[in-house]
């Protein structure tokens, strides 16, 4: 049997267990204890309607977004059993995205651009440092070292490198353009809507560009080159890697596909919703203590965004780690969580370019040039990030750096107000009418 006719006949569960409607629908319920927090999803949607308090809607709402990332982790892992581990990973990965995807969709309409580009970045960095960090200090803390996918490494290497790539070149040509021509009537020849719309269409070709090259480096991973290696382990796959694939071969699936495909599609609406007023009720909190824009998209959002993930992470890991001091202990894996590293390629390759044509398609003037302290802030992180797994392998000290550049990056973000010229050119108005004096990004 040929590739694509094995996988569509294995995505439609030919060689697994008939699993009915019924049966599907009790594994979904009993899933997971988070999903008795789904209850709170009607109060949470309440009190963002209702004259309850930011405080509340916020507690509720991150309550209420708890079991949906538990449900992506656990779909993604049965839907892994129909279509492989590949594409099961790239749906678990999409779907992780779906909060801080949602969170810059809803920015892009709300046309708040400049906090949508420092949130863009503050995504990406999370997930290169904080996230990675925290994984190879808690995955190698009892294990010399802990391997990646060495082809998958080198990969995503040149993959991060081109997505910081595309922030870097607008970034430069702004700075490249001369500031030294003024008018006879004094005006500025830089910060006018004909340079801004040069910057619109670099941006727009540039979105164009990732997206075309995300898509085919998902083919190139999902199913490689030669006969029938999408559902062969590479040559060199270490012995950890052999195990999981063959567990995953021999596993039988909770629910069928069909179920499964539903079950994922409700709880991305659910979830939609909820993270839409999680994020509004979390406004107040930057109205209230001042905080800088910078910070507030930096730092604050995305580590909001990501909270409940977190939080479920957090508590298998204490209950992981309970078993490991009063039961028996578990061997530690000799392969690295490294799934954070592929949120923040995808996030770079194809939501960031998606958005960017979401606001071509509404006529939001979105462009790719973003502050040059956010650029510098992204390429550190890429250059760090790709250094630490250069040789396909980490260990808890190098997770150790890589959480101490982000705390760096959260202390030096504190108190950073942001480049005055690029919030003229992400202004929703014209940059003229940004110019004058009372404006929003003038102030």
């Amino acid at each position: 049997m040929s590739g694509k006719k094995r996988f569509w006949a294995r995505l439609r569960g030919r060689d697994r267990r008939k699993v009915g409607w019924k049966e599907s629908g009790l594994a979904i319920l009993y899933s997971s204890w988070l999903n008795v927090l789904f209850l709170l999803v009607p109060f949470a949607w309440a009190a963002h309607f209702a004259p309850w308090s930011h405080a509340s809607t916020f507690a509720l709402c991150f309550l209420s977004i708890l079991p949906c990332e538990k449900l992506f982790d656990w779909g993604g892992e049965q839907l892994a059993l129909f279509c492989g581990q590949d594409v099961g990973d790239l749906i678990v990965i999409t779907l992780n995205n779906s909060v801080e995807a949602t969170l810059a969709i809803i920015l892009l309409f709300r046309c708040q651009l400049k906090l949508l580009q420092s949130t863009i970045v503050g995504v990406v960095v999370l997930h290169l440092l904080l996230i990675p960090g925290t994984a190879f200090l808690t995955g190698g803390a009892r294990i010399w070292e802990q391997q990646l996918h060495p082809q998958r490494s080198e990969l995503n290497h040149t993959l991060l490198l081109l997505g910081v790539m595309a922030l870097v070149v607008p970034a430069g040509f702004f700075a490249a353009i001369s500031r030294d021509l003024p008018t006879d009537t004094g005006e500025s020849t830089i910060l006018t809507d004909s340079v801004r719309g040069n910057f619109l269409h670099m941006g727009h070709g540039f979105a164009v560009v990732l997206l075309f090259v995300y898509v085919c480096s998902r083919f190139y991973i999902h199913d490689p080159p030669g006969e029938d290696n999408a559902f062969r382990l590479a040559a060199d796959a270490s012995s950890e890697e052999v195990r999981i694939a063959k567990a995953l071969e021999e596993q039988e699936p909770e629910l069928n596909p069909w179920a499964c495909v539903l079950l994922l599609i409700v709880t991305v609406a659910v979830m939609g919703v909820t993270a839409e007023f999680l994020v509004e009720s979390i406004e107040f909190v930057r109205e209230e203590s001042k905080i800088e824009e910078e910070w507030f998209g930096l730092i604050l959002l995305p580590v909001v965004s990501f909270s409940a993930d977190g939080a479920v992470a957090i508590v298998y890991f204490v209950r992981s780690s309970l078993r490991h001091y009063f039961h028996v202990p578990q061997p530690p894996s000799s392969v690295a969580e490294a799934r954070a590293i592929d949120l923040s390629i995808q996030f770079l390759l194809f939501w960031m370019p998606f958005v960017v044509v979401l606001g071509w398609w509404t006529n939001k003037p979105l462009t790719l040039l973003f502050d040059l302290f956010e650029v510098t802030v992204l390429v550190g992180s890429c250059f760090l990030v790709n250094y630490v797994t250069a040789d396909a392998k980490t260990n808890w000290a190098e997770g150790i750096i890589l959480v101490s550049f982000y705390v760096m990056i959260a202390i030096s973000a504190w108190s950073y107000t942001g480049q005055p010229d690029i919030r003229i050119m992400a202004a929703c108005q014209t940059v003229a009418a940004a110019l004058l004096p009372g404006s929003p990004s003038t102030e």
